[in-house]
């Protein structure tokens, strides 16, 4: 159709078009191979490095010779195996929660949980940064909703004053995935308090990196037993795939009836499962990995900074080189990759106009070596650039 090629032509002329994908030829790891050649990996949430872990491979690899590749139906027909529940017990155990509900992905527990949960009688007050998918589980919802600037408590204060409902949701990303700064959860809490308002938290990119025992951004700031509503994916710092919400009983009791996406949905593999509970315990037990992750984080984001470059303040492992122009960014991401460097350029809609970066995320398995190196190429390209 003319209609859509005109579209996809003005995307093209404004450097706003998402073309061909890099088609990685070896593990998740922090370095790939690209087109035959190897490349530093900066573009991954594989922050703890169990993608390609051998005791992770093998929990997923004996699933498959015990169960076969496919969960064969939904939850609520014939998929719901033993390791279903296994892995909801151990997420509601880390998250200090008295039931947790297993989704297929991040993107479809968000969806489900709050078309599910809200309606025409809530209002939804939003981080103006949350994520895609939050965005459209509101919309699907049919509730009114409202973005509050971002982590700005003065205005979600002043909205609640003044457009709460007769129930009330706060909604908001632990980690923020393209910025790594953190929701101020301890000053949500206060506000949601006075408000009487629910507070549900994406805790996608903190859940396995923050807080004591990895159990993420709630329990960084101490208030774990003060959200009502945690969720987050097993695709990131877990190393598989998955999404799950961890609440009281009735919350999941209710979601398990009412979420469109968990019920009419075929489960995940056992294999995935499986890998997830695996994962889930050397999270536990090797508390180093999120240590090197974060202490490499921060040295870098350091490292950056003193050069010159635009970075926000994160404590995370995401580290966001703020460029602004879109050309310009492609530009830096092409020739960092004929350097062997992936970094991803990141552009609107995906951030606002104006803002767009590379968006560089650590691994607890980079050499610090490899991250000197890529130190050193992005200083000479940043000043070929005159980004410093």
């Amino acid at each position: 159709m003319e209609y859509i090629n005109e579209i996809l032509s003005n995307l093209k002329k404004n450097n706003k078009y998402r073309g061909e994908f890099k088609k990685l030829q070896s593990p998740q790891k922090e370095k790939v191979v690209i087109d035959g050649r190897e490349i530093i990996l900066l573009g991954s949430n594989n922050y703890l490095g169990l993608c390609d872990h051998k005791e992770v491979k093998k929990a997923s690899m004996e699933a498959i010779e015990k169960y076969g590749v496919g969960a064969g139906g939904s939850r609520l027909t014939t998929g719901s195996y033993t390791l279903h529940s296994m892995l909801e017990e151990k997420i509601k155990d880390i998250k200090g929660t008295q039931k947790a509900l297993v989704f297929n992905t991040g993107y479809m527990a968000n969806l489900g949980i709050i078309q599910a949960l809200c309606n025409k009688d809530w209002v939804i007050f939003c981080d103006k940064y949350n994520h895609a998918s939050i965005l459209d589980g509101c919309l699907l919802s049919g509730a009114k909703f409202l973005r509050y600037r971002h982590c700005d408590m003065d205005d979600l204060s002043y909205k609640l004053e003044n457009f709460k409902g007769k129930c009330n949701l706060i909604v908001t990303d632990g980690v923020f995935s393209m910025d790594g700064d953190i929701a101020p959860l301890d000053k949500i809490v206060e506000i949601s308090k006075k408000h009487n308002a629910v507070i549900m938290v994406d805790d996608a990119h903190g859940f396995g990196v923050l807080g004591k025992d990895g159990a993420g951004t709630a329990s960084y700031f101490g208030v774990n037993s003060e959200i009502h509503i945690h969720m987050g994916t097993l695709s990131k710092a877990v190393g598989s795939i998955g999404g799950y919400a961890a609440s009281e009983e009735y919350f999941i009791e209710y979601f398990k009836n009412f979420s469109r996406s968990f019920i009419f949905s075929t489960a995940l593999p056992p294999s995935s499962v499986a890998a997830s509970i695996k994962a889930l315990d050397i999270i536990k037990n090797e508390p180093l990995r999120r240590q090197r992750l974060l202490e490499n984080s921060h040295r870098f984001k350091m490292e950056l900074k003193n050069l010159g470059f635009k970075i926000p303040d994160t404590v995370t492992p995401i580290i966001p080189v703020i460029v602004g122009d879109e050309e310009k960014t492609l530009e830096f991401s092409r020739q960092l990759l004929y350097d062997r460097i992936y970094i991803p350029a990141i552009r609107p809609p995906t951030v606002p106009k104006g803002s767009s970066r590379l968006r560089i995320s650590i691994t607890a398995a980079h050499a610090w070596e490899d991250l000197e190196y890529v130190i050193e190429r992005l200083k000479t390209t940043g000043r070929k650039l005159g980004l410093i």
